[in-house]
């Protein structure tokens, strides 16, 4: 009989399959499939948005590229003293009682006069329908011409007019032949007057300074609309927001990090905080309208008003921001000072803060950039309204009527021009031109003050 526990009589064992590490087996393959899968789609991802950010941006610059140039007509105008100037006094007073509609025909006349100077003939248009190629700004920008100095008149002047909305379409291929025989506002013969001008010299496109510096127009006037308000506008906002963001968003995120108890009540602020970045802008509008207009009486359109809403909304980015950048400060630097003498204060305002105001002011200029882009809580409190005064300097400018850039754009959008949505595109492109300043200034402070642990 054999022994079943003889060891020589046990079957021998497989020998065990050896794998190189230069020989991928079929687990490790699969591996390798579904990470390079994964990178393809990131990687495609990636290309779509910056194929989408491409095209937007291409579309924003094809269609408001064309708002920073303006097409002129040139024309020698005789400033007639009986038109403008009957009592031959020169008085100021008396002369601003002359209307732009005292101005236009001066203005006609001198159309006609320059054309049959130059051997422009007509051509079957009548002196009024010529007229018509000049926008109905002229009259307005002659009258402010002349009270700039009253002795002009009397005088034969070259002056440069805004051509007519149409006929700048026109010249940047927004108008054409076959859409001016379907056109109300102007005719083929019109823009064949308009060719001959320009081969003559008397017409010509170029830089449009008063986008930047003119205020909003009417809607028959597209021509002569600007940003000029608008931007003053949010510059007024802005100062409000930083003189009250700052130091209320610094000093809450302050006590909060280093100086407040940890209980109940300061963990429900710290959500209500959080809570409070992501509500939808437009809340914020309808709390404005109700607080600072409703309750306490501000005007309506008001810069003060739109400067107190943003605060609010930009307020929860601060604090998170400046939090943020506190605890990023090693806790070796409180102890240090604690440890030499230094009271909790002191360790706080003299060492910890200033190594985190790079991550503040980041985060304050971000929150700036972010308010500065915002529409909906300045449409809820009347800033959509269309002014074409200047407000005052500050801080009577504060309290008076205003607009801003991203109302304008919406304003400009919404109307029927053609025009206008050439000058939203414009608009456009200069808020991004400020978004991108102020982002590049948040990037190059943090490099330039940032300190790595």
């Amino acid at each position: 009989m054999t022994d079943a526990t003889d060891p020589s009589a046990q079957p021998a064992a497989a020998p065990q399959r050896r794998s190189s590490l230069l020989q991928l087996d079929e687990r490790t393959r699969r591996r390798n499939a579904a990470e390079a899968r994964f990178r393809l789609m990131g990687l495609i991802a990636v290309t779509i948005g910056i194929l989408a950010v491409i095209g937007l941006i291409s579309s924003i610059l094809f269609n408001g590229a064309s708002s920073f140039r303006q097409t002129f007509i040139t024309l020698d105008v005789y400033l007639d003293p009986a038109k403008l100037d009957k009592a031959g006094t020169r008085d100021p007073e008396a002369i601003s009682k002359v209307t732009t509609f005292g101005y236009a025909p001066l203005l006609q006349k001198g159309l006609v006069d320059t054309m049959a100077a130059q051997g422009i003939a007509l051509d079957g248009l009548t002196a009024k329908q010529a007229a018509e190629l000049i926008s109905k700004e002229a009259p307005a920008q002659l009258r402010r011409y002349v009270m700039a100095d009253v002795s002009r008149i009397g005088q034969t002047v070259t002056f440069d007019v805004l051509a007519a909305g149409r006929i700048d379409g026109y010249f940047k291929g927004r108008v054409t032949m076959e859409s001016a025989a379907l056109d109300r506002n102007v005719s083929p013969e019109q823009l064949m007057l308009a060719d001959r001008l320009k081969e003559a010299g008397m017409l010509r496109t170029k830089f449009n300074l008063d986008f930047f510096t003119a205020p909003d127009a009417s809607d028959t006037r597209p021509e002569a609309a600007g940003l000029g308000v608008a931007i003053l506008g949010s510059a007024y906002m802005m100062l409000v927001v930083l003189v009250l963001a700052l130091p209320l968003g610094v000093a809450a995120s302050i006590y909060l990090e280093e100086f407040a108890p940890k209980n109940r009540f300061t963990d429900l602020i710290e959500v209500n905080i959080s809570n409070l970045a992501a509500v939808p802008s437009i809340v914020f509008g309808i709390l404005g309208l109700a607080v600072f207009i409703n309750f306490a009486g501000l005007p309506q359109s008001a810069p003060i008003v739109g400067g107190l809403v943003l605060t609010l909304m930009t307020l929860p980015t601060i604090i998170i921001a400046t939090r943020a950048s506190l605890k990023a400060v090693p806790p070796s630097i409180r102890d240090a000072a604690l440890g030499v003498g230094a009271s909790k204060m002191q360790s706080v305002f003299h060492h910890v803060l200033p190594l985190a105001m790079p991550g503040i002011l980041t985060g304050t200029i971000i929150g700036l950039a972010q308010a500065l882009g915002e529409t909906a809580p300045l449409l809820l409190i009347g800033m959509v309204a269309f002014v074409r005064e200047y407000p005052s300097g500050p801080p009577d400018g504060f309290f008076e009527p205003a607009a801003a850039l991203p109302v304008q754009v919406y304003n400009w959008t919404q109307r029927g021009d053609p025009a206008f949505v050439e000058r939203a595109s414009g608009a456009i492109i200069v808020l991004l031109v400020f978004l991108v300043i102020m982002n590049a200034i948040a990037i190059i402070l943090r490099r330039r003050f940032e300190r790595r642990w």
